[in-house]
């Protein structure tokens, strides 16, 4: 049998980040061995709250979880998004407290000392801003050569943003910090809207989480009542989009992407209507997926499996 693929999870855990952790703790494709938190959904600091209040309830307290960057590279945290989120990031629900604290160490120090006790086998996941990884790669600039692969939730492809029209939520959040992660030379796969928004989870399926005995799994049920109601409006009835949790089933390989081509991508890093846009060059994929040589970024366009089905049954067979 494979041995789990180890997994550090960079978050600003809301509610969809909620979800892809329950996803990768049940997966027994991986293991997560340290969590950083970033602000974004909530403050890098409330993320370290949700985080550690989940871990709990899943019996989880040896994953360490330490508070990475509250402001980005450019401009100070915003506040979060509390009519998408929650109040607290986690739909409003209040989870029993944690006894333990935070880890002492930055993210960006817990990433790098996890790349080398896990050298060139360490997976990143990072499914809000991308805040601590360019302070990993600022830190220590041969962090790449140690990291195995990057899966990213973010950017727009094709697809209209939904922060602006042009940008997704969590490149938008830091620009710079995302175009350094894809200047680095290492493998990077790139989850953006145009896969996330194409799936859904059902009222019917977050009712067998809610059914679940175990307070861990239960809670999450709990917490995605808030982000049905949310995208109600876009989607005409409650469900809700699978934006970080279909990255978390990418990057444990519990779903293969139908197209996802190896093309350049750029951050517009400027302060114009463009601010956080992810261009990847495109051209030329008319009559197929088309790699381009020498290039370390892989753009998931579509995944064509429903994933809410294998989402679900996972979380619900650990």
């Amino acid at each position: 049998m494979t041995s789990p693929i180890p997994v550090y999870l960079d978050c600003d855990t809301g509610v969809d980040d909620a979800v892809a952790l329950a996803y990768l703790l049940a997966s027994p494709a991986v293991e997560i061995v340290g969590i950083g938190t970033v602000s974004g959904n909530i403050s890098a600091a409330q993320a370290a709250r949700n985080t550690l209040d989940l871990l709990t309830l899943a019996g989880r307290d040896d994953i360490p979880v330490a508070v990475g960057a509250h402001d980005h590279l450019d401009h100070a945290y915003g506040g979060g998004a509390a009519w998408v989120h929650g109040e607290n990031g986690i739909g409003g629900v209040v989870l029993p407290r944690a006894e333990r604290e935070p880890d002492p160490r930055t993210a960006a120090q817990l990433l790098v000392e996890l790349s080398h006790a896990h050298a060139g086998t360490l997976h990143i996941v990072a499914i809000g801003p991308l805040t601590n990884l360019a302070h990993a790669l600022e830190l220590d600039p041969t962090l790449p050569a140690r990291v195995d692969a990057v899966t990213v939730m973010g950017g727009a492809a094709l697809a209209p943003g939904n922060i602006t029209p042009a940008a997704e939520a969590n490149v938008y959040n830091d620009p710079q910090a995302a175009a350094a992660l894809l200047a680095a030379d290492w493998d990077v796969t790139l989850v953006p809207l145009d896969a996330t928004m194409e799936h859904t989870m059902s009222e019917e399926q977050r009712g067998m989480l809610l059914a679940d005995p175990r307070p861990f799994v239960h809670a999450v049920g709990e917490i995605l009542d808030h982000y049905f109601d949310f995208y109600l409006p876009t989607y005409g009835e409650r469900t809700s989009a699978l934006h970080d949790p279909l990255a978390a089933v990418v990057a444990a390989g519990g779903a293969t992407p139908a197209r996802a081509p190896r093309v350049p991508v750029v951050v517009d890093v400027s302060q114009g209507p463009g601010r956080g846009q992810t261009i990847a060059d495109l051209r030329g994929q008319r009559l197929g997926a088309r790699d381009h040589d020498g290039v370390r970024i892989r753009v998931v366009l579509e995944v064509a499996t429903p994933v809410a089905p294998h989402l679900i049954e996972t979380i619900l067979a650990h």
